[in-house]
């Protein structure tokens, strides 16, 4: 038997969703297993206690496949929550329907517009929003053009959000906060700028500047991808199948800013931080978390590790790890008022070491040339305006460097799943197969790198260095030598 409103009375008691169905109040881009495990399980939480009608229709810009589960299933997912010590599963309920952008653009945009939507959130990865990794600017590419300067429904999601927002100043529907929940540096202030830069190519800069938000956001709990073994968890612990269920670690955080202009739902009584800056929660999530996930992936993927527990468990590792985190990333940042970086890299680590998450390091490690400007190259920047010379953070993108050649230490085949696979594919084949070739060769990537990394003699002789070490020795030896 499927999850499905008709089946609740069938799933233990204490697995139910807390709320009934709610009306819709926000709309979210991006229906992938983070949304439903982070923002999802906040937002019910926060309707269960404070109310308000804050549903979420869920918006799938490529695939429709969660959609279609979705909506077989009367919107209901579940989460498992995975500790070392054992899980447990909940059924989700903030879900108010289910919409395919590809298929239906035109709905979207007209949800968009309607008075009942006072908040979009997005989880669209950081390549969604079209902007360059290294400098933050508009990538205006065809497909955005063709949004902006043609009549055609829009098939991006800055299109479908300039479109959305000149529908609602057409249809007077009142003011709305644009939330990204994704991990890009400042991310509120990106969203602005994107959507400032788009107004003013559409002529509704003024509406914009009067009627919308742009609160920043972070967000941290690891979700890893849904396997057979996620479903057959959550039907043991329901009853019922759940063609769309998550698992997730214990570990939950969401720190808001606090500027919505058309109300929200009561965060805060579901454990979220509000908050007048969000910018040095995000800052030490994005070097100290993320920056962290991604050196363990690129190193646990060569060194033929399958997950991220797996790879932090190799000699040499976690004892880099702690050392990338307190000499190169804590100098690199401004922590929160009372947080100390190298206590809460240690947090990290010990999250990251929880066996039970099974989080393959190809997924971490897939999108790099998008993730490694926040994740790292921030980093880099700051050490070196500041004299030193990041070696620990070099190391992190050497690996990377190391793991985009496709081959890992013992022959088999390493997935390059990257917008920019093809170029980088083609300046790998035009260069020496040498680590003064490869790091040539990759640091011409100018969407990646700015000018001031690419052309810096030190840090390109500390990536030599590590890119040689790599591919002489493997990572697992590397690690070791230590």
């Amino acid at each position: 038997m499927e999850l499905t409103r008709s089946a609740l009375p069938g799933v233990p008691a204490g697995c139910r969703p807390r709320i009934a169905p709610p009306a819709p109040g926000i709309v979210h881009l991006g229906m992938g297993a983070f949304h439903r495990a982070h923002q999802a399980v906040f937002t019910e939480d926060a309707m269960a206690a404070g109310g308000g009608d804050w549903g979420i229709v869920g918006v799938a810009p490529r695939s429709r496949e969660v959609v279609d589960a979705l909506r077989a299933q009367d919107g209901l997912f579940s989460v498992t929550t995975l500790g070392p010590d054992g899980s447990s599963t909940r059924v989700v309920g903030s879900s108010a329907g289910q919409l395919h952008a590809a298929a239906d653009p035109d709905v979207v945009v007209a949800l968009l517009a309607d008075p009942a939507i006072r908040i979009v959130t997005l989880t669209v990865t950081e390549k969604g929003y079209k902007l360059d990794p290294a400098t933050g600017r508009l990538l205006l590419d065809d497909e955005l053009r063709a949004d902006l300067e043609t009549g055609r429904s829009p098939r991006t999601v800055p299109g479908l959000l300039i479109r959305g927002l000149g529908a609602r100043r057409r249809a007077d529907a009142g003011p709305i906060a644009l939330m990204s929940c994704d991990n890009l540096p400042a991310n509120g202030h990106r969203m602005r700028g994107l959507i400032t830069t788009l107004a003013a190519a559409t002529a509704i800069s003024d509406w914009v500047r009067e009627n919308v938000t742009f609160p920043g956001t972070m967000v941290d709990r690891i979700v890893p991808a849904s396997t057979a073994e996620t479903l057959a968890v959550a039907a043991r612990a329901l009853g019922v199948r759940d063609r769309a269920a998550v698992s997730a670690e214990p570990y939950s955080a969401w720190v808001i800013e606090d500027d919505f202009p058309a109300g929200r739902p009561t965060w805060e009584l579901a454990g979220a931080v509000l908050t007048g800056d969000p910018r040095p929660w995000e800052s030490l999530k994005l070097r100290t978390l993320n920056g962290v996930h991604s050196a363990i992936a690129y190193l646990g993927a060569v060194a033929g590790h399958e997950t991220i527990a797996a790879a932090l468990a190799m000699p040499g590792l976690e004892g880099a790890m702690r050392r990338f985190i307190a000499e190169d990333i804590a100098p690199s940042l401004v922590p929160p008022p009372g947080v100390d970086t190298v206590a809460y890299g240690e947090e990290v680590l010990a999250r990251f070491a929880n066996p039970a998450m099974g989080h393959r390091t190809v997924q971490v490690a897939m999108d790099g040339t998008q993730k490694l400007p926040q994740r790292v190259l921030h980093t880099i920047q700051n050490r070196r305006e500041a004299g030193a010379v990041p070696r620990w953070a070099a190391l992190v993108v050497a690996a990377w460097m190391r793991f985009v050649q496709g081959v890992a230490d013992d022959g088999s085949p390493l997935p390059l799943d990257d917008p920019l696979a093809d170029r980088i594919r083609a300046r790998l084949a035009a260069s020496p197969a040498t680590p003064d070739g490869v790091v040539e060769a990759l640091l011409g990537l100018d969407t990646v790198f700015h000018p001031a990394l690419a052309e810096d003699a030190e840090l390109r002789a500390a990536l030599v260095e590590w890119l040689t070490a790599l591919e002489k020795h493997g990572a697992a030896a590397t690690l070791a030598g230590v």
